[in-house]
């Protein structure tokens, strides 16, 4: 498949990497020209030039695309590539990085066809080594929301209860659960849950305290348990 990047930072950069590592095609497009030459010397291909402008994305092959990805540091420069792409019906995908923007344009710009958080997903990288073993952010639905994975521990209220038992706090939702060392399926209400078992779980941030003490228990103690 052919791709079309705007932006050549950081995200941008590990984007058409990873492309092309898995053998695709990837033009990246920046007007920094410095940045650019280091781009080209690594054997990337580069197109200098405003992303935000249709003649310089037609130069990057948008025409020939399957997709584009509008992954600046500029959100109304992303927004507008995004807009020629689509004139060109090309799938777009377009990087935010406030949920301030997530809102605003995910109203007014419904044809983009999906939008990403690098920031919020690196975030969720260091919650995840910072909160350990037993509780894993998964992702982050919305500004409010987060998808996550907890582990039962020997201090966990709800061990040796079934799930048609567990009552989960505020509007908090059980996604799936997996037995220990098995994959996760969906939840069956006769399901017990014991030392070592994972559930995801869908809940508000500010439920997320009680969801972690109702299945994980008392993390001092978990940790010896």
């Amino acid at each position: 498949m052919r791709f079309v990047i705007v932006g050549a930072g950081r995200v941008g950069l590990r984007t058409a990497r990873v492309l092309t590592e898995e053998g695709h095609e990837a033009t990246v497009v920046d007007s920094d020209s410095m940045q650019l030459e280091r781009l080209w010397e690594g054997g990337f291909e580069v197109v200098e030039g405003d992303g935000a402008r249709e003649e310089v994305l037609k130069r990057a092959g948008l025409e020939e695309a399957d997709a584009m990805g509008a992954l600046a540091g500029d959100i109304n420069a992303n927004f507008v590539a995004c807009m020629i792409a689509k004139a060109h019906d090309c799938r777009t995908v377009m990087r935010a990085d406030s949920d301030y923007h997530e809102e605003i344009y995910q109203r007014y710009a419904d044809q983009v066809d999906e939008v990403v958080y690098p920031e919020r997903l690196g975030a969720i990288g260091a919650k995840n080594a910072l909160l350990g073993g037993t509780i894993r952010a998964i992702a982050d639905i919305a500004h409010h929301l987060q998808l996550v994975e907890l582990t039962v521990t020997g201090t966990s209220p709800i061990r040796g209860y079934t799930l048609s038992e567990l009552e989960l706090p505020g509007d908090a939702r059980l996604i799936a659960f997996g037995k220990e060392d098995e994959a996760f399926e969906l939840p069956d209400p006769d399901d017990s849950l014991e030392l070592g078992d994972r559930v995801i779980a869908l809940a508000d941030f500010g439920a997320l305290g009680d969801v972690r003490q109702l299945i994980v228990g008392d993390a001092s103690r978990a940790a010896s348990a």
